[in-house]
């Protein structure tokens, strides 16, 4: 499996969306339970700025690789953990001469055997 080894900018945002069932009952009151085994994954927007050509290059040459659907291994920046994930969204600014920003968005994925 292949391993997104560039660091982001500090400027990284994780974000959280639990995946919860809700059943209303009478009176306003209701019954919440987590729905799946995987119930809290990850998503990650990110940064990649003041990237050289060859860097912003290899980056996203490691993106369209796995076309928004092929998982990958990605280390979260601050608990230094390792986790799959995909990303289906992505776009490149060319700042100026040999400097390039992209951002990305990476989505955490159940691991695969």
């Amino acid at each position: 499996m292949a391993t997104f080894n560039y660091t982001p900018d500090y400027s990284a945002q994780e974000s959280s969306n639990p995946a919860v069932n809700t059943v209303k009952l009478g009176d306003g009151y209701e019954q919440r339970y987590r729905f799946g085994l995987n119930s809290d994954m990850k998503s990650w927007s990110l940064t990649f700025s003041n990237r050289d050509d060859n860097e912003a290059d290899a980056i996203t040459d490691f993106l369209e690789a796995r076309g928004g659907w092929d998982n990958f291994t990605w280390t979260h920046p601050i608990k230094n953990t390792t986790a799959q994930y995909i990303c289906s969204e992505w776009s490149r600014s060319i700042v100026s001469f040999n400097r390039n920003t992209i951002q990305a968005t990476f989505r955490q994925v159940p691991e695969s055997q």
